[in-house]
């Protein structure tokens, strides 16, 4: 939790370096929120998305023949839910995945201050597809030192898990940036970050009893997850989702303040 300040810290510091920290609260999306329709649909979405995100992986992984998938008998999902039955039991997942996600979201804001809040704004004048790619590498190599321990990718070596975190970056990174543009605001994205982190777990209902896990091929972790929202997110770029919005205050000026 502590190293998930330090993109809002560095944030900060540029942003004085620059002498712009009086414009520091607009510009990194704290506030105000212009359109609080689009914030509200946002914040819905910050919800659904990285859930959908996490779920769709396994069978995708499963298809391909890399993630060890139990979608005949769901073993595991049925022994967790006990007698009140699967239905239930996912149901219940989901508020208790809303409220960690409420929870999850003040140090979830410690990262997106910096990476949506702040960086994305920054790189929009390079393009969509520079802007996601930039973007997702620096989020990536930002977790090198936990990653090169064996966090995520324990099956990893020689640097691949860091390699394939910078994949992972890009993917879902695009669609905090999404919601970013989309609400003009960092909230979202900060809400969408902790509900990722609160669901991630839930890939492991849909495993073979068990087994063991490859994150390098698959869960959202690895690369057959990216698929199916690789796809998506082209489609995205193709229709303009992602360029910039005169509605962020850097684009309207790029004087320093007194």
């Amino acid at each position: 939790m502590a190293m998930m300040v330090t993109p809002t810290i560095a944030a900060v510091a540029v942003s004085l370096l620059q002498r712009r920290g009086k414009q520091f609260i607009k510009e990194s999306g704290l506030a105000p929120i212009r359109k609080p329709k689009r914030f509200l649909l946002a914040v819905l979405l910050a919800y659904l998305i990285p859930i959908l995100l996490i779920v769709q992986a396994p069978f995708i992984g499963t298809w391909l023949g890399v993630f060890p998938g139990d979608f005949d008998q769901f073993m595991i999902l049925n022994f967790v839910s006990g007698t009140d039955g699967p239905v239930r039991y996912l149901l219940g997942q989901a508020g208790l995945i809303l409220v960690a996600g409420f929870l999850n979201l003040i140090p979830a804001l410690g990262e997106e201050i910096g990476w949506r809040g702040w960086l994305w704004p920054k790189l929009q004048p390079l393009g969509q597809v520079p802007a996601l790619l930039i973007s997702g590498v620096i989020w990536g190599l930002w977790h090198s030192p936990l990653i090169l321990l064996g966090y995520n990718y324990p099956f990893a070596k020689d640097g691949w898990g860091v390699v394939m975190m910078c994949g992972m970056c890009i993917v879902v990174g695009a669609f905090f940036a999404w919601l970013r543009t989309l609400s003009n605001s960092v909230w979202p994205a900060a809400f969408a970050h902790g509900i990722f982190n609160a669901s991630v777990g839930l890939v492991s209902l849909f495993m073979i009893m068990g087994s063991m896990l490859d994150t390098t091929k698959a869960s959202i972790l690895g690369w057959s997850g990216w698929i199916l929202p690789v796809v998506v997110i082209v489609l995205m770029v193709l229709a303009g989702a992602f360029r910039a919005t005169k509605s962020y205050p850097q684009m309207e000026s790029n004087e320093p303040s007194n």
